[in-house]
Parts: structure tokens; C-alpha cells; sequence
């Protein structure tokens, strides 16, 4: 009798033990799922996952956006404020505004801070390559110059800004050097001494180079070819910034990754301006040269009043593929970075073709998390 009583007691006890295990299991589950229910604390051990801010959202007339960015970012970007054109319009003359501005968000937030950009071709004064008279200015002036800015411009957020884009878009496509007016002026050096002031300017900042349509095999050659150059030199080049200007049909997400896995193995590697057009290409193919332009038509604008069930599943399929490689190489990611906080307020509604209705984002344009979303932290749960 006292036999049976004990392995009735013992029945009962393995039985309570294994529903509290299932029990615990479940509830833990419940809190995995309670508590990481944003991007970033989703990716929180995996890779800094950041986004854009514009003007509008960093003087606070745009609350709502600024709180989507906060709330589920833990990586800040400016859009076009740090540019050189609207940092130093006038030799000498800075405007510090609304960058300081940014940095304080980001402090705030306690979020990484992306600093962008400091040399690039397109948005750069005129005044950096002439004289008082319109004449083109000598090697000497302009280098100069750029001292003068990146040193200025680093300088004053030295250990706050965390990583930089030192130059932006110096290599074409074919992977040859873009014949810009720092090129014709100072050759390829123009590079070498940017990453040279950076570095003087603040030592531990981490120091990129960043480009487009780097997925493709001329420029993979000549980016590779120009940083082990540099580095070879003993110039300090801490990553690549690859800029995710993506579309449902390109880039090949497999020449995406031998990209990806070559820029690895110079250093750290940003995933830089992302966003997934749904829209038709005029080109075809994933470039983003903002002085392309072409004109509207109805074709080229398939989806003014919403995105269609199948078409959002494209996007959705297209955003998990592109995300299962970052999560595949997460030890060479720093950084992934949206470029944008909603589809209102991506450029790719005026380009590369002026008055379209996109929807490259993970935010739709009244804010709202898209499915995606929900998808992209379940599969950061799943690694």
C-alpha cells in the first residue's frame, strides 16, 4: 500500500514538473514575443538597424515619423543636412543648425549615430573648385579646402559621431574613377586625402566609403582595387557602405552577395540608403545617379492608389530574401539602414521620375508597420 501511495505521489509530481516546464516554456515564449516587438530590439545582437531622418523630422515638424524612427530604430542617418552644400554654402561660412540638431536626437535616444557625407561630387558648393574669378582652383586650394571642411566638420562632433561616409559615388559603374571636379583637379588623391583629414579629425571615428549599384561585378573590381590600394598605403578605410537601392527583379541577390562577401574582407560592411522600389525602371537596372531624370508617364506609375495584394507578397518575399543574407553575414555588418522612415517621404516618389507613388519602405505613409515588419523580427527571432 505504502508502495502504491509513493508511486502515485511521484506520478503526481512528474506530471506537475512537466506542466510547469510547458508552462514556463510558453510563458517565455509569450515574453520573447512581448518584448521584442520593434526592429531594433529584434536585431539588437545581430546589427545596428537604422534609418534616415529629413529636415522636416529633425526641426520636430514632423512628431509622428520622428517617433517611428525612435521607437524602432536604433540608428540615426541625416538625409541631405551634413552635405557639404548645406554644412558650408560659403567658404568659411557654416551652418551647424540643424546637424546639431540631429546629433542630439540621436544622443537622446541613445542611438548610433551615421554621419553623411562628407566629400561627394553632386552636392558640393561650386565655390570649393573656383576662384573669386570663376577660375578652376589649384590642386594646393582645394586641398585646402577640404581640410578646412572635413577637419571643421568631424572635428565638432568628434567622439559623438560614430562612423562617417567619407566619400560618396567615386567609382562608375565600369569601375573606373568618376571624372568629377575633385577628380579632374586632384586625381584619385582626392580619396587618400579625405580619409586622411577624417581620420586626423577624429581618430576613432570609423571612416566608409560608400556607393551604388555595387552589386555589380566592373565596380566590385574597382572599389576592391581602390581601398586595397589605400589601404596598402597605410590610409585608414574601416568598411564599405553598399547603398541598397533595390527593386523586385534586381539586383541579382546572388552577385549582391559576392559583393557583400568581397567588401568583407577589406573590413566592416554597411548596408547603406535602403529601399525596395515596386515601381518600373526606366533603365532596368539597380543604379541610383541622381542627375538621371525622365519624364511621367501613366505607365511608369502603375500604383496610385495603393499596392496591390500579390505585388506587397513580392515585396515582402523580396525584403526576407534580402534580409536572410544580412542575417547570413552578420559578422561583416555594421549597420543596415533604411532610407527613409515612410513611403511618404522616400525620394523614390521624384526619382528617378518626378510624381510617382512608391512604396519602398517598411513604414506606409500613414505610419503604420507594413507586414513585413512582423516578419522581418520573427526571422531575426529565428537566428
Amino acid at each position: 500500500m505504502k508502495n502504491n501511495r509513493a508511486l502515485t505521489f511521484l506520478f503526481f509530481i512528474s506530471v506537475s514538473l512537466t506542466f510547469v516546464n510547458c508552462r514556463s516554456q510558453e510563458k517565455d515564449s509569450l515574453s520573447y514575443q512581448t518584448e521584442v516587438k520593434t526592429l531594433k530590439g529584434a536585431f539588437e545582437d545581430k546589427f545596428y538597424i537604422g534609418t534616415t531622418l529629413n529636415a522636416w523630422q529633425i526641426m520636430g515638424r514632423q512628431p509622428e515619423e520622428l517617433k517611428v524612427a525612435t521607437e524602432n530604430f536604433n540608428s540615426i542617418v541625416a538625409e541631405n543636412i551634413m552635405k557639404s552644400a548645406r554644412i558650408q554654402p560659403k567658404e568659411g561660412e557654416f551652418n551647424f543648425e540643424l546637424a546639431d540638431e540631429f546629433v542630439k536626437i540621436g544622443e537622446e535616444n541613445n542611438m548610433h549615430i551615421h554621419g553623411h557625407t562628407l566629400i561627394w561630387h553632386s552636392q558640393a558648393p561650386d565655390w570649393f573648385f573656383v576662384d573669386k574669378d570663376g577660375n578652376t582652383v589649384s590642386k594646393e586650394v582645394l586641398t585646402q579646402r577640404m581640410k578646412d571642411h572635413i577637419h571643421t566638420v568631424v572635428g565638432r562632433y568628434k567622439g559623438r559621431i560614430h562612423s562617417w561616409d567619407v566619400v560618396n559615388e567615386a567609382i562608375e559603374d565600369d569601375g573606373n574613377y568618376r571624372n568629377s571636379k575633385f577628380y579632374q583637379i586632384l586625381g584619385e588623391d582626392f580619396i587618400k586625402l579625405a580619409f586622411e583629414f577624417a581620420h586626423e579629425a577624429d581618430p576613432e571615428a570609423q571612416l566608409y566609403y560608400n556607393d551604388y549599384s555595387m552589386a555589380m561585378p566592373g565596380k566590385r573590381a574597382g572599389v576592391v582595387r581602390m581601398v586595397e590600394k589605400l589601404e596598402k598605403e597605410g590610409i585608414t578605410v574601416n568598411g564599405i557602405g553598399m547603398q541598397g537601392h533595390i527593386g523586385l527583379n534586381h539586383p541579382d541577390i546572388r552577385e549582391f552577395e559576392k559583393s557583400l562577401e568581397a567588401y568583407g574582407n577589406l573590413g566592416k560592411v554597411m548596408i547603406t540608403e535602403l529601399d525596395l522600389s515596386v515601381l518600373p525602371s526606366p533603365w532596368g537596372d539597380a543604379g541610383a545617379e541622381i542627375s538621371d531624370n525622365y519624364e511621367y508617364e501613366d505607365k511608369m506609375n502603375p500604383f496610385p492608389n495603393g499596392l496591390p495584394a500579390d505585388v506587397e507578397q513580392q515585396f515582402t518575399k523580396r525584403y526576407v530574401e534580402f534580409f536572410e543574407l544580412f542575417l547570413k553575414h552578420q559578422d561583416k555588418i555594421e549597420r543596415v539602414a533604411l532610407w527613409g522612415v515612410n513611403d511618404g517621404n522616400s525620394w523614390k516618389n521624384n526619382w528617378p521620375v518626378r510624381g510617382r507613388t512608391d512604396y519602398p519602405l517598411l513604414f506606409d505613409r500613414e505610419n503604420n508597420p507594413k507586414p513585413v515588419v512582423k516578419e522581418l523580427i520573427e526571422l531575426a527571432a529565428a537566428k
